[in-house]
């Protein structure tokens, strides 16, 4: 008895009718009621009405097998009922013994209140921190978009009436018989514009290629593969078939940015001469497969490494509701699965 008198956590002990025989001074600080007043009367009184009936199961089940699911810190949280009317979260643990007068339940239980709080503002924090990582990858997605379109369309048109000019240039000061360096200049100037095109292209498509708003995902995930092997001369197989889905615009970004990233992650740290693309429907799911013959990592680096690459798309997965995984070892190459669920990813109906 005194080490339940002295105890920091809640002790009330019952007997098989639920009647309080034990109510140490824990008990009367959580519940604001004094032993005087709890002992002799039901356990009931507070336990919140809608949890009573499920409870008075709970007891009695124990008592037949003394197998409980209430051990403290392993279970949901539960809540009690203080004197005052209070409802408030508490984690239990139940116990029995056979005493003179027969058998005896004793509750142990904590209130959690400040926890719960707690893990209530960090589940808040986190919701607010996803939110506004989804926003900024929108915002992002949408000034690639328009700087892309400004500088395929704008810099584009005018570079293109620039070599148009230069090219006139150049045939009349080839009718006019002027000095052959001047020609010459204006050949250089028109290959100098031809090569401006090619890279204003080539970034206007590296910030968001226009098929990939014009096509859909799976041309422009195809053209990405295209362009990467003949950027870096690494072999791609692909497994793409482009009538198993109907993306909606979020998803089809998406997809094509977890393939960008992986691909981009190839280049940089596989040391692989050969990847295999495959995107399939399975069941409910839509699954990303990518894999290469690298060089591999450590299973345990891998969880270390703070790579943005893999960042990004954890997090564009974890948007659409999907998961990730990645499988890797020292010698056998690294691959990674994004399986993501169809509702998510393909049109509704109704929806353009």
């Amino acid at each position: 008895m005194s080490i339940i008198r002295s105890a920091m956590e809640v002790i009330i002990t019952v007997d098989e009718a639920q009647r309080i025989v034990i109510f140490n001074p824990m008990a009367e600080k959580v519940f604001a009621c004094s032993a005087m007043d709890a002992i002799g009367t039901s356990l009931s009184r507070f336990i919140p009405e809608r949890f009573r009936e499920h409870h008075g199961r709970h007891v009695k089940q124990f008592g037949v097998t003394g197998v409980s699911d209430r051990q403290m810190g392993q279970q949901r949280v539960l809540f009690g009922l203080r004197a005052n009317g209070e409802e408030f979260p508490i984690e239990a643990s139940i116990s029995q013994v056979y005493g003179d007068e027969g058998k005896l339940y004793t509750v142990m239980l904590r209130d959690v209140t400040e926890r719960v709080k707690t893990e209530n503002s960090l589940r808040a924090s986190q919701d607010e921190l996803q939110r506004l990582s989804a926003n900024i990858q929108n915002v992002r997605e949408e000034e690639k978009t328009r700087i892309a379109r400004e500088l395929h369309d704008d810099l584009g048109q005018q570079l293109t009436a620039l070599k148009m000019d230069v090219s006139m240039l150049a045939s009349a000061l080839k009718d006019s018989g002027a000095a052959a360096d001047l020609y010459a200049k204006t050949q250089a100037m028109h290959s100098l514009i031809d090569a401006t095109v090619a890279s204003v292209r080539r970034i206007a498509a590296d910030l968001r290629p226009v098929m990939l708003d014009d096509l859909g995902p799976v041309p422009a995930i195809e053209w990405l593969i295209n362009d990467f092997t003949q950027r870096y001369g690494i072999e791609v197989t692909m497994h793409i078939h482009q009538h198993d889905f109907d993306f909606n615009p979020t998803a089809g970004t998406a997809l094509f940015r977890i393939v960008q990233e992986a691909l981009t992650n190839v280049a940089r740290h596989a040391g692989a001469t050969r990847v295999t693309v495959r995107l399939s429907r399975q069941a409910d799911q839509c699954v990303v497969w990518i894999s290469d013959n690298g060089h591999g990592v450590e299973p345990d680096a891998m969880h270390k490494d703070k790579s943005f690459g893999l960042l990004g798309i954890r997090e564009r997965t974890r948007m659409l509701g999907g998961t990730l995984s990645l499988d890797t070892a020292p010698g056998r190459g690294f691959s990674l699965t994004v399986s993501l669920p169809l509702q998510a990813v393909e049109q509704q109906s109704g929806q353009s």
